[in-house]
């Protein structure tokens, strides 16, 4: 009676020419990894983010994501490589970039939805008073003076102007005094199309809207990608509506792990809602994080748990499968982010 070899043997030779290696197990992909920089994260997925993939992190405000993204990008920037990240909704914050220890001089920070006549004032205007505000006038004498300085009513005379110019231009608001007019806002009307925003509709949308705001991303990233030089690209539309983020066609995420792949570029994706799906190598969802009871009465800093929703590669580079269920791995990883007056504990 011939072994079990040597049947397989005969199997894969008679179907070597339609199916080759018929009933050799395929080989596991090993991708190379970076390190987040937080040793309970990395211990949970098994070294860090993959190269060449799409990670996305999933989850609600104040969860993580932009913290621990900072981080990964920390560890990239130190070691003289180049990141970009892709601000759909202008919530990036150079300052505390800065201080987690990102180099920002290898960081391309890219916003979305910006007016360009806004984006001209910010280069041109420094939101300082002027300095007929700062240096005070001289004392008339009169009947209002009297030697005492002017009429108090003139102490008012270009308040609001110059309260005005220390806001920044989109919050700029009305004097107290003048009828403030109501402004009817335009609700957005979703259609399911093919692309993002057809044709016509792209030169008429405003930048305020999101599908404008979304569709800049979508084609700034393809730009990127195509460019190459990048080893990690953040696209941050986290403050997306999921009736805006999970319209982005499917053949949009599939084309960006094609490109990142035979880049090795990393591309984050951080979002509310799961939006890549099979075209993430990885996927990580993140609870609300919770304040720590260390003092009662100061704030010192934010316990997070992210949990593992997909992990399309394995670090193991072993083929045979065990006929006992291994060791299962915990499903949850936490880690604290401490403020900086709270000092070490």
């Amino acid at each position: 009676m011939p072994t079990a070899s040597v049947i397989r043997f005969q199997i894969e030779a008679a179907l070597a020419d339609r199916i080759p290696s018929a009933l050799t197990p395929v080989p596991r992909v090993i991708r190379p990894v970076t390190p987040t920089g937080i040793q309970a994260v990395d211990e949970f997925i098994e070294g860090g983010f993959p190269d060449g993939a799409i990670t996305e992190l999933v989850g609600p405000e104040c969860s993580g994501r932009s913290s621990l993204t900072l981080s990964f990008l920390a560890r990239l920037t130190q070691a003289a490589k180049v990141c970009a990240w892709i601000d759909v909704s202008n919530s990036f914050h150079p300052e505390s970039a800065g201080a987690a220890g990102v180099d920002l001089s290898r960081l391309l920070w890219v916003r979305c939805g910006v007016p360009a006549n806004d984006v001209q004032h910010c280069a041109q205007t420094r939101f300082t008073l002027p300095d007929r505000y700062l240096v005070p006038p001289q004392i008339k004498k009169g009947l209002h003076g009297g030697g005492f300085g002017p009429h108090p009513r003139g102490e008012a005379n270009g308040l609001s102007d110059a309260v005005t110019g220390l806001l920044r231009p989109e919050s700029i608001a009305p004097r107290c005094a003048e009828p403030q007019r109501r402004v009817r806002q335009e609700r957005a009307v979703l259609e399911p199309q093919q692309t993002l925003l057809p044709q016509k509709d792209r030169r008429q949308a405003s930048p305020a809207t999101p599908w404008s705001r979304l569709d800049q991303a979508l084609r700034v990233t393809d730009l990127l990608l195509q460019g190459g030089g990048f080893s990690a690209i953040v696209l941050d539309i986290g403050s997306i509506a999921p009736e805006y983020a999970s319209r982005v066609p499917l053949a949009t995420w599939f084309r960006y792990q094609a490109v990142a792949e035979h880049s090795q570029a990393s591309i984050l994706l951080l979002s509310q809602y799961p939006c890549a799906k099979s075209s993430a190598g990885l996927v990580l969802r993140l609870a609300p994080g919770n304040a720590l009871n260390d003092e009662t009465t100061i704030f010192t800093g934010i316990e997070h748990s992210v949990e593992g929703v997909r992990k399309r590669f394995s670090t193991s580079t072993s083929n045979v499968v065990p006929l006992r269920k291994p060791p299962q791995r915990e499903s949850a990883a936490r880690w604290q982010s401490r403020t900086s007056w709270a000092g070490r504990r």
